[in-house]
């Protein structure tokens, strides 16, 4: 649909473009093969509320890990709701199921990045499989990896991933909430700043990094949708990246 060159010409248009600008350009492009991704903690609130605000009925994809802490599943199912959004729960695929129960205590600490591309990174793959558009809540603040990315990035399958929160900090978060009277997910205010999976995720002191409490002490910061993982369909293309044999598992 677009060119390499239409899309870096936009992405650098888009720069001094507000999210909200971003979104309903996406979602009138693209409508219906659009879909966006949340892990419904503090920082997902405005983009979950701008796109709602845009298109009500916008497929919000919630990646169910089976690690979640109850209070992220309990505010998701409430704020899905309150504000009737359309969320669709994605699972890790079938076939990892009982190698999943034999490791399910040890691998989120034995094996994160396995752990990540079973339950997250794959998962997300077969959703987007049929969209040609994605919207993501990265910031640029956030990581050294994502303070490289761009408002929009052509995958390698033709798939555009649209980032419209890329230049917002912290402080424009919280500043937007605010203003639109946003709840806070109910482990914010005990420390938790940036909250994924129970196993992965640890309080942090208010003056710490946004995301100190992920994988904390582990060498790690991201879970692999962000990062050049998510480009890899085949799992024997990162199995030296894993510590745990997976040869077990037919593809």
């Amino acid at each position: 649909m677009f060119l390499t060159g239409d899309i870096e010409r936009l992405s650098e248009e888009f720069e001094t473009k507000t999210p909200q600008e971003i979104i309903k350009w996406a979602v009138d492009t693209f409508w219906p093969q659009i879909a966006l991704s949340s892990s419904f903690q503090t920082q997902s609130m405005p983009l979950l509320h701008m796109a709602s605000q845009i298109r009500r009925d916008i497929l919000i994809f919630f990646l169910d890990t089976g690690y979640h802490f109850w209070d992220t599943l309990i505010f998701r199912e409430q704020l899905a709701s309150e504000w009737h959004l359309n969320v669709l729960d994605l699972y890790r695929d079938t076939r990892w199921d009982h190698f999943a129960r034999g490791h399910t205590r040890t691998l989120p600490l034995e094996d994160p990045d396995l752990c990540c591309f079973l339950h997250k990174v794959q998962p997300m793959q077969k959703a987007l499989k049929d969209m040609m558009a994605w919207i993501s809540g990265i910031r640029r603040d956030q990581t050294a990896t994502r303070a490289h990315a761009k408002i929009l990035e052509l995958q390698p399958d033709g798939l555009l991933k649209v980032n419209p929160m890329l230049n917002w900090t912290k402080a424009d978060v919280q500043r937007y909430m605010e203003e639109n009277h946003l709840p806070s997910h109910p482990l914010y205010d005990k420390g938790y700043r940036s909250v994924g999976c129970a196993p992965c995720t640890a309080a942090i002191g208010i003056n710490d990094d946004e995301r100190a409490g992920r994988w904390k002490g582990r060498g790690k910061t991201e879970c692999g949708l962000h990062t050049e993982m998510f480009q890899h369909k085949n799992i024997a293309e990162l199995k030296s990246d894993f510590r745990i044999d997976t040869s077990e598992v037919k593809e």
